[in-house]
Formats: structure tokens, C-alpha cells, sequence
């Protein structure tokens, strides 16, 4: 099962940033650098691999590959 969270407004973040993102510090606009990186985290203590991509109209899409257990 897949679960989707998309931010429709915005750029979007660049593919060559995807996984920088994830981690925590990491500073791209406004922010500590660590929200992005706590829910990778969660989603890593649940096996939840995180896949970011583009939205269709812009902005970002994060999407967690989430199984039935």
C-alpha cells in the first residue's frame, strides 16, 4: 500500500536534493533543518521507505510505501 502526502503550492524540491533533505540540518528555506528529517525517522523505525517527488502542478509529494501488518 502506498500513502501520499502532497504540498501542491510552491517549487517543488529539486531531484538533486531529495534525499539531502531527509536529513537533519539540512536547510532549504525557512526552518531548524529537522522536521523533514523526524518524519523520515518515524517512517524508518516503521520500515516505511519515503519516495519524494513532484507534484503535478508544482510542489512536492512525499510518498510512504506503507505494507498491511
Amino acid at each position: 500500500d502506498c500513502m501520499v502526502i502532497g504540498f501542491p503550492e510552491g517549487a517543488g524540491i529539486p531531484e538533486s536534493k531529495r534525499d539531502a533533505v531527509l536529513k537533519s540540518g539540512y536547510l532549504g528555506g525557512d526552518g531548524a533543518g529537522i522536521r523533514l528529517a523526524i518524519v523520515d525517522a518515524v517512517a524508518d523505525s516503521h520500515g516505511w521507505p519515503i519516495r519524494i517527488t513532484g507534484g503535478e502542478d508544482g510542489g512536492v509529494r512525499f510518498k510512504f510505501h506503507v505494507d498491511d501488518r
